[in-house]
């Protein structure tokens, strides 16, 4: 993915709605669904070791983000309800998601039909495959107390 060289300025966790919100030092402002960043993990179980060694994630419907949990000046690790925390997020992968969000997300929805899986929880999960570091100040993170 190319480099951005946009910086978060905020990261806000709903909790109650299942979305992370990413506002950038350019003025773009992302809301994910915690099912949307879980799906599209940059971790090795998700993404694989290589081409072609991607794993489709179903069964995400329901997850949500436990913790956000800076890492460095340049990525959050994100901890999921269901277990997993292995993906570092940089910011031009969050950038990229955010930029690429819609076309991504109908390309995960195709790819979950033509594999008989589903979002809902217990949907053939985890079954099928499918084909920057810079100082500056941190993004602020927070958890409000209650949703929007």
């Amino acid at each position: 993915m190319p480099s951005t060289s946009s910086r978060p300025t905020d990261i806000v966790l709903h909790q109650a709605s299942h979305v992370l919100e990413v506002a950038f030092d350019d003025g773009n402002r992302f809301r994910f669904s915690c099912e949307f960043l879980r799906v599209f993990s940059p971790s090795a179980e998700v993404r694989g070791h290589g081409p072609g060694q991607e794993v489709l994630q179903a069964g995400k419907k329901d997850v949500n983000i436990s913790a956000v949990e800076p890492v460095g000046a340049y990525a959050v690790k994100l901890v999921f309800t269901d277990g997993h925390d292995t993906g570092l997020y940089s910011w031009d992968y969050l950038h990229e998601l955010g930029a690429s969000q819609d076309r991504l997300w109908q390309g995960y929805l195709d790819r979950l039909q033509a594999a008989g899986a589903s979002r809902e929880p217990g949907g053939a999960v985890n079954l099928h495959k499918f084909g920057a570091s810079r100082s500056a100040a941190p993004p602020r993170f927070q958890t409000p107390p209650t949703d929007e």
